[in-house]
């Protein structure tokens, strides 16, 4: 008997792994989806960011797979959450209702058009972030390295496209100068997404020359793309890790000493390479000031409240009449400030309880995780705030959440990664559930 239970046993546990890997791909691809096709793909299938269209071509095809995959894991198999992995779900619960709470809001005060925007850039992050937390540590991390990888492969095309002057994917937007776009929706976005990166592939369980190998890709990525203020915030972060982070197995006056030298090689490299990039010309956008006509656009961006009235500050307005006024007045092709954008469609109340939301929610992705991933996520959001990434349907908080999740618990030894998931796997769940 005990014979015919460990096979079974056994086979139960093939079957559990196989539906998790299957799951697993299936979670990589809907993100994948999500990220790496643009608005401009979409607009060749669907009227997805152009006028017309019905609502359902107005959802990316990837926040469907998003929500078919979790579905499909909420009906397939049992959910099991142990430890601070429910504290998290309950949060990212809460972030949820909160929009689907708003959206029969949005259709009473006929701004239902921005329902598209609000499902697409922030209700399709909760259920990834749901996605993730089901399937458990180990998956979450492969699916950090998934989007990692992603991004690395997305900085190596954005340098060969400055490089070229040719991209990979179409961008029909008419720019003074080439920016390449890499597998991202825009250069700004590349940039920051590179940005962003950098402090997350400290967090992997690669080895140190494979990390630094892509921090070195993903800063030039960052310069290719001509974000500079992503580029800035890139420079910035790399001295904030090596100074600020703990470096394991050594005394206090070794890790001084180690940093020093780490920084001072770090910083001959850098010039070097900067010079390098310069005279490669990935660097043009430099060589002006930094307050040039885009700065002067979002300073501009707010004289808009003097042809609104109060009542369209208060309660939101049609977007159409907001681009009438940005086109006319401002001679502005759009908005280039979320602040602004979340102000005049939803109007300033439910604008500011959703920057509070937003911010407590990141926060609660935030306890407990490492530093590396707190700096990370800073110079995302500095980055995302310096546009209008947070106000339109970009993939720019599903890539963070998806990076905290997969990365708030450190890594542990190498030698202790299979011992650790032993253990979790002997552990009985705290909770559970269909």
């Amino acid at each position: 008997m005990s014979e015919i239970a460990a096979e079974y046993l056994s086979a139960q546990a093939r079957r559990r792994n196989a539906v998790t890997l299957l799951f697993f791909l299936l979670a990589a691809l809907a993100f994948l989806l999500r990220t790496v096709i643009s608005p401009q793909l979409m607009n060749m299938v669907v009227s997805y960011s152009t006028p017309g269209g019905s609502f359902p071509e107005k959802l990316h095809i990837g926040t469907y797979a998003i929500f078919l995959v979790l579905a499909a894991i909420l009906a397939t198999r049992p959910i099991r959450l142990e430890g601070d992995e429910i504290r998290l779900f309950s949060a990212t619960l809460l972030y949820a209702a909160l929009f689907l709470l708003l959206l029969p809001y949005l259709a009473v005060m006929g701004l239902a058009g921005s329902a598209g925007f609000l499902i697409d850039a922030y209700l399709a992050a909760c259920a990834a972030a749901m996605i993730m937390l089901f399937l458990g540590e180990d998956v979450r991390r492969a699916l950090g390295n998934v989007m990692l990888g992603m991004l690395v492969l997305s900085a190596v095309i954005g340098t060969v496209e400055a490089a070229t002057r040719h991209r990979l994917f179409p961008y029909p937007i008419a720019e003074l100068q080439f920016r390449p776009i890499g597998l991202t929706y825009h250069p700004l976005a590349l940039g920051a997404f590179s940005a962003t990166a950098i402090g997350f592939v400290v967090l992997t369980r690669w080895s140190v020359w494979v990390r630094a190998l892509c921090i070195a890709i993903l800063f030039v990525g960052t310069a290719a793309s001509g974000a500079r203020a992503a580029l800035l915030l890139a420079a910035g972060e790399i001295l904030l890790l090596i100074v600020l982070l703990p470096w394991p197995g050594l005394s206090a006056r070794h890790q001084r000493q180690a940093k020093l030298v780490t920084l001072l090689i770090t910083l001959g490299a850098g010039a070097a390479l900067i010079a390098v990039l310069f005279s490669a010309g990935l660097l043009n956008r430099f060589s002006n000031t930094l307050f040039d006509q885009n700065y002067d656009a979002r300073v501009k961006i707010y004289d808009i409240f003097q042809y609104v009235s109060w009542k369209d500050i208060l309660l939101g307005m049609d977007a159409n009449e907001t681009m009438r006024i940005l086109n006319e007045k401002l001679h502005l092709p759009f908005i280039e400030s979320t602040p602004v954008s979340l102000t005049l469609l939803f109007g300033f109340p439910i604008a500011l309880l959703l920057a509070v939301t937003f911010f407590w929610f990141i926060f609660q992705l935030l306890r407990q995780a490492p530093l590396a991933a707190w700096i990370a996520t800073a110079i995302s959001l500095a980055a995302a705030l310096s546009n209008n990434a947070l106000s339109s349907k970009s993939p720019d908080v599903l890539l963070l959440v998806i990076l905290l999740l997969a990365y708030r618990n450190p890594a542990p030894p190498a030698g202790q990664a299979g011992m650790a998931a032993t253990r979790r796997g002997s552990d009985r769940p705290r909770a559970a559930g269909r």
